[in-house]
């Protein structure tokens, strides 16, 4: 249930109605708030007392005509203000004072003088969804609590260690205690004919898998009797995946209903349901489309059953599920009090999830295990065994192109379909002898006008290309340079998207193909976990924290602005380019996959859920979408998306892929044997491992809710029918129990 929010309400404070203020009371109209103004530090301080505004906006600009800063004091004494938003207008000459001032007056924050109608209406936009909204979250958990306060049910929270820490006045009145006499004890559960332990255990194993636990036991009363009560046991689980509270809801039982004489029992089937479609309906995102052919169904149902046998929820979403059950049987005050709670908690950051696989799912636990570990190990050269397709042996270092003009033809006409999605790389990498990266960036830079904005020639463009394709290691099976150019090429065909096009601004483009070109430079052919177990110095250097990532970035750089020859970068102003370095960086840091899950569901909270709502005008959506927060949560979905994109692609194209990074990771796994490492991810045994289980894993755990996301924000058909055909393919494979990447050739 979803209610109509109150609209907000804006004080002004401007001793004239001058630009300034003419500019903020048209925003405020713009925007649909309520706007007052007061000339004179009285009455702005009358007014407030009267409304109660959400935001204060005093003129700072002339303090001889007024006195902002103790009209701030003023309100902020007043103990209504304490969610009231107060922001001070200061001149351009002092925008580069100290806030200490501000601050100690009570500012919430400074605006630099700007008349102009939309600088006014963006500044209110960035109030409401920041901090009004954290206000707002304030006053909503104040009317969370009163609703437990007054509660007729009573509750109780324990730690871990069964120690309790919150009470709320029912629990109190029904055991026959004072006020805060519990805190700080355990109360002793006595159940009837069994053994305390016995009834543990059988708690334990139900919360253990991430369900509650409901039933019926006896507890003592303050004054020695026993009292029978039905209890649902809800664990919360925090830091480190661990359970760390217990909320326990409990009702004494007075043997009037079928409820109350049931014994202990494991939450049942249907309660499994309910949660498993309130999990469904907080992460589907997906649009209603035509996408409902038989793969396309199995492929979700099999992703979602999988994903509900591991427990990959963040706390916080956990939290909304348990709040949005709750609202069906809650007065009509503290529904439209949670509704708020629910809208103000999907805002939030708390969005990094525990994982624990399943124990009959090796693959599964192998690939995910792996993939989420952190790590890097820098190898000397090794022979490998690249895919399915026999790479050209030819020169090691040919030519390199002067010119996009001078390009051979084979390479020009192999090239020449890039802003497609099915391009065929592979094509690519044959005929540049294993040096696809440079002539296709060549052309998806020009396309994009690189140079351009770079302000740097093609002979350092081209210069600089060189450099880096020549650090990635071509011997890799996986990660090399094809692998960076199809990436760039995803990225290419991403940023093609009218949706992306509407959001994100230059900057952000140069950004997004640069990063895409470097993001694994110099990746030796391991993954992260590897690194921390075998020692390597770049662990030491890193502390073992997105040692990969960092080293891709730094490396990157170091080639680049080390020697003017391949220094792009030269010619732009400094502003400008710490702005394009720092969006470099962090979509090169967010192909990590220790923070997979956290990167998708910010997304989702934060970008394709707000897009839902149907009241959101266009121009406030646009809006919303162009914050610079929000702008870094697209960037990073897309090069994520480009960096996995591999189950997306053409089947042949994806079967490739499928059998390089195989390669790759028996590899890994022969050296760990060798060397006596741990072993991080035992189901790549080559001699063991089924190649469309660990495909149908990766897909399901990582690929289908991240690409359904995708998907809603800037529409693929294309890429979710090539998903839909692959996972059908694997799936069909495995059903036949078979290992391999293609089934036996059928018999003439």
């Amino acid at each position: 249930m979803r209610i109509h929010q109150d609209q907000l309400q804006v004080l002004l404070v401007f001793t004239k109605e001058d630009s300034q203020c003419n500019g903020f009371r048209k925003a405020c109209e713009k925007a649909g708030f309520k706007c007052m103004i007061a000339k004179e530090p009285r009455a702005a301080l009358d007014c407030f007392l009267d409304k109660l505004h959400d935001i204060v906006i005093i003129d700072h600009r002339i303090p001889r005509q007024m006195n902002a800063e103790a009209l701030c004091r003023s309100i902020k004494a007043s103990k209504f203000s304490e969610n009231t938003v107060i922001v001070g207008v200061v001149r351009r000459v002092d925008r580069d004072l100290s806030v200490m001032s501000f601050i100690s007056a009570g500012f919430t924050r400074r605006f630099t003088e700007n008349p102009s109608i939309t600088a006014c209406y963006n500044e209110l936009l960035q109030l409401e969804f920041g901090e009004v909204r954290s206000q707002l979250k304030l006053r909503a958990c104040n009317s969370v609590f009163t609703a437990l306060e007054k509660s007729q049910e009573a509750v109780e929270i324990t730690s871990e260690s069964h120690i309790i820490q919150y009470v709320n006045p029912a629990f109190e009145r029904t055991m026959g205690y004072q006020s805060g006499e519990l805190i700080g004890k355990e109360l002793g559960e006595v159940p009837i004919n069994e053994k305390k332990a016995d009834l543990l255990d059988t708690i334990n194993s139900c919360i253990r898998i991430g369900k509650e636990w409901q039933g019926v036991y006896y507890s003592k009363k303050k004054n020695g009797d026993n009292v029978q009560q039905n209890v649902k046991i809800i664990p919360v689980v925090g830091q480190g995946g661990k359970i760390r509270h217990y909320v326990s809801i409990i009702r004494v039982c007075n043997g009037n209903s079928e409820t109350e004489k049931t014994h202990e029992r494991v939450a049942s089937d249907s309660q499994t349901d309910s949660q498993t479609n309130r999990r469904k309906s907080s992460v589907d995102i997906r649009c209603v489309s035509s996408r409902t052919n038989e793969a396309s169904t199995q492929r979700r149902h099999s992703s979602l059953a999988r994903i509900h046998s591991m427990n990959i929820e963040a706390p916080i979403t956990k939290v909304i599920n348990i709040i949005s059950a709750a609202q069906e049987s809650t007065p009509m005050p503290v529904t439209e009090a949670l509704d708020r709670v629910l809208e103000i908690l999907r805002t939030t950051e708390l969005y990094s999830p525990q994982f624990r696989a399943r124990d009959d799912d090796p693959h599964a636990t192998a690939l995910v295990g792996g993939l989420l570990s952190d790590g890097l190990r820098k190898l000397p050269k090794s022979e490998y065994v690249l895919g399915t397709k026999t790479v050209q042996q030819g020169p090691s270092s040919p030519v390199a192109p002067t010119s996009l003009q001078e390009v051979p033809s084979r390479i020009a006409q192999a090239v020449e379909d890039e802003a497609l999605w099915d391009f065929d790389i592979f094509e690519l990498e044959a005929v540049t002898y294993n040096r696809p990266l440079i002539y296709l960036a060549l052309k998806t830079y020009a396309r994009f006008r690189i140079c351009e904005y770079l302000n740097c020639s093609e002979t350092t463009l081209r210069a600089w290309l060189e450099v880096i394709e020549a650090n990635y290691h071509s011997d890799n099976p996986y990660h090399n340079s094809t692998h960076a150019a199809d990436v760039l090429q995803a990225t290419a065909y991403f940023l093609s998207r009218e949706r992306i096009k509407e959001v994100l601004e230059p900057v952000d483009e140069v950004a997004a193909l640069i990063a895409a070109t470097i993001h694994d430079v110099d990746h030796p052919g391991r993954t992260n976990a590897f690194l921390c177990n075998s020692g390597s110095k770049l662990a030491i250097l890193y502390n073992d924290i997105a040692v990969l990532e960092s080293h891709h970035a730094a490396l990157a750089f170091q080639l680049t602005v080390g020697n003017d020859k391949y220094n792009i970068f030269k010619n732009m102003e400094r502003s400008q380019y710490r702005v394009l370095r720092q969006g470099i960086v962090d979509m090169v840091l967010a192909t990590e996959m220790t923070k997979h899950f956290e990167h998708v569901n910010r997304f989702v909270t934060s970008v394709t859920k707000p897009l839902e709502n149907e009241e959101l005008e266009t121009e406030a959506s646009s809006a919303l979408l162009r914050t610079p927060e929000n702008r870094t949560l697209i960037k990073r979905m897309m090069i994520k998306c480009a960096d996995v994109s591999n189950p997306c692609r053409a089947l042949e194209l994806c079967i490739e892929w499928a059998a390089r990074i195989s390669e790759e990771y028996f590899s890994q796994t022969d050296e760990e044997k060798q060397r006596n490492l741990p072993v991080v991810m035992p189901a790549f045994d080559r001699s063991t491992c089924s190649i469309p289980k660990a495909q149908l894993s990766f897909m399901d755990y990582f690929i289908t809710e991240m690409f359904d996301a995708w998907d809603a924000f800037i529409g693929l058909p294309e890429l979710m029918q090539h998903l839909d055909n692959n996972f059908k393919y694997w799936k069909g494979l495995d059903d036949m129990k078979l290992r391999s990447l293609r089934p036996p050739p059928e018999n003439p």
